[in-house]
């Protein structure tokens, strides 16, 4: 729907949100080295063994030997640093690089990793609870990255973004019309979307919790919804 290009948001607590940075570089390094830049070979046969299947997360099936490189219940994070293509992993990372460090900075660098790895455990819950026997593999950093969004626009609804509106047309609009089209483009395909790759459950799924998550976890006296903005 659109792509984020860059933000007028200056940090105001952290010299650099090196956390938002760490995340951003362990997922370019597993798609380069651990999925073979995108080759299909690497791209499945990490997504079986550390993607979140369902039915193997809930104890309903078992992966091949062969396959089974962790405990189950680890899928839940591990998932979310696994991408299917470079495009996947390039649209993922935009919206981190851009919203993401604004959020780190409101909660400060352990808390914002906490909230991250929370928001990825909400979206791959989603999808596995959806759907308990389900044997396809879940991969992406879509819910963790939902969870930012969802945070970004509570703390700075009012801030300029500039972004390419259908992936082509350049626009500079504030967050609660740009994140607000977006959020409700995830809701609207949830209702709409049918045989579609896209999980998007595990969007909602980390939607929700990066807007709860971020009312406990922002600093003290960081305001929400821009009030200390003239």
């Amino acid at each position: 729907m659109f792509i984020p290009l860059y933000d007028h948001n200056k940090l105001t607590h952290v010299l650099r949100p090196f956390v938002n940075y760490s995340i951003i570089a362990a997922n370019i390094v597993v798609f380069l080295v651990f999925q073979g830049a995108g080759a299909d070979q690497a791209v499945s046969g990490s997504a079986l063994s550390f993607g979140l299947i369902p039915a193997v997360f809930f104890d309903i099936r078992d992966l091949a030997p062969g396959l089974q490189y962790l405990p189950d219940w680890m899928s839940i994070l591990t998932y979310a640093f696994l991408h299917g293509s470079f495009m996947h992993l390039l649209g993922n990372m935009l919206f981190l690089w851009v919203f993401g460090d604004n959020v780190e900075d409101a909660m400060g660098h352990f808390r914002y990793l906490v909230f991250y790895l929370l928001c990825a455990m909400a979206g791959g819950y989603a999808y596995a609870i959806l759907d308990e026997n389900s044997t396809v593999p879940l991969i992406g950093a879509s819910g963790a990255v939902s969870g930012v969004v969802a945070a970004y626009l509570l703390l700075h609804p009012r801030v300029k973004v500039w972004g390419l509106v259908l992936g082509r047309i350049p626009l500079r609009l504030t967050a609660r019309w740009m994140l607000g089209a977006w959020i409700l483009f995830q809701f609207v395909n949830l209702l709409i979307a049918e045989d579609s790759d896209t999980a998007w459950i595990a969007h909602i799924g980390g939607l929700i919790a990066g807007a709860v998550l971020v009312l406990f976890m922002r600093r003290k006296g960081v305001p929400l919804l821009d009030k200390d903005l003239s």
